[in-house]
Order: C-alpha cells, then sequence, then structure tokens
C-alpha cells in the first residue's frame, strides 16, 4: 500500500512539475496557447514593443507557426532611447530600420533558458545567437543571469525567462539591442 501511495503522490507530482504555471510579464498572465503577439498585446509593460511591432508591420510574422524565440525589450528598455529617436524610428518612412531593429530580437528557433546556457556551456561560456534580422548576439552568463550583448556592445539581462508562447517562447530584456553601427 505504501508503494502504491508513494507513486500515486510521484505521478501526482511530476504532473504538478509539467504545468507550472507561465511567468507573468508586466503583471499580466501569458498564456501558452496564445501567440507571441497575442500575448506582448496584453503585457503592460510591452506596449511600446507592440506599438513598434505594428508600426514596422511584423504583426503577422509573430501571429504565425514559427517557432521563434523574442527577446522583448520592455517599456523601461525603449525608454533608455530618446523620445524623438523612438518618435522617428516608429515613422512610415523608417519602417526598414525599425524591421531590421525589430528582427536583431528575434531568432528563428524555440530556445528556453536551460537550451542556451547549455549552449553558453558548450561553447566555453559564451555562444554567438544568430537573429532574424542579421545580429549576432554574444549570450553569456554573469552572476547567474543570461545576458546579451549586441555588435555594438550594448548588454541586455534577460529579466523573464521562458515565457511560452504557442508559436515560441518570449524571454523579456531591459534594453533595446542594435544592430552593429547603430547608435541608440
Amino acid at each position: 500500500m505504501f508503494k502504491k501511495l508513494a507513486l500515486t503522490a510521484a505521478i501526482a507530482a511530476t504532473g504538478t512539475v509539467a504545468m507550472a504555471a507561465n511567468p507573468t510579464v508586466g503583471g499580466a498572465p501569458m498564456l501558452a496557447e496564445k501567440t507571441i503577439a497575442e500575448n506582448a498585446s496584453a503585457a503592460p509593460n510591452l506596449s511600446t514593443l507592440v506599438a513598434a511591432v505594428k508600426a514596422a508591420g511584423l504583426v503577422d510574422t509573430l501571429m504565425s507557426d514559427g517557432p521563434f524565440t523574442v527577446f522583448a525589450p520592455t517599456d523601461g528598455a525603449f525608454g533608455m532611447i530618446s523620445e524623438a529617436s523612438l518618435q522617428q524610428l516608429l515613422m512610415e518612412e523608417n519602417k526598414a530600420q525599425l524591421q531590421e531593429i525589430l528582427t536583431c530580437h528575434v531568432v528563428a528557433t524555440e530556445a528556453f533558458s536551460t537550451d542556451i546556457a547549455g549552449m553558453i556551456a558548450d561553447d566555453g561560456g559564451m555562444h554567438v545567437v544568430p537573429t532574424v534580422g542579421g545580429c549576432m548576439l554574444d549570450a553569456y552568463m554573469e552572476g547567474g543571469e543570461l545576458k546579451l550583448k549586441d555588435e555594438n556592445g550594448r548588454i541586455a539581462t534577460v529579466t523573464t525567462a521562458d515565457v511560452d508562447q504557442a508559436n515560441g517562447v518570449v524571454h523579456v530584456i531591459d534594453r533595446v539591442l542594435l544592430p552593429a553601427g547603430q547608435a541608440g
């Protein structure tokens, strides 16, 4: 009887672990059955990113099947860019530049933090991450945190990892990453 009870408890515990809740983003629940675009729209701290994705014409891409890994800058990350520069970037005539910047936050595969940490370890402490936008990001661990460095030396920290989506995974970051040669 004790063995049967222990086995039942082990199965129940395993089921609970497998059903772990998705992290919230900006206090909003993120639903694994929704797409990246749908969940981002629900997060109050990703409103600038959502506006930029709309201005760049990338909503349909982030609603598609994927899989994608998105490093999603918060409103605070966008706040490090001057308001004038941000408004100029959101203008129709700068759509191509905005698309390039945003796609430098997207990887064409699903990579949870454990996957990225494994690649970092396998590569001796730093893993090069090629993005859809052609940027090469350096991923590394520092003080137990996942960090990304863009081609300009700007460093972003993952503040919320492993937000599961129907078409990939989102890792929330605290800095906007830029393609080589672009200042922020």
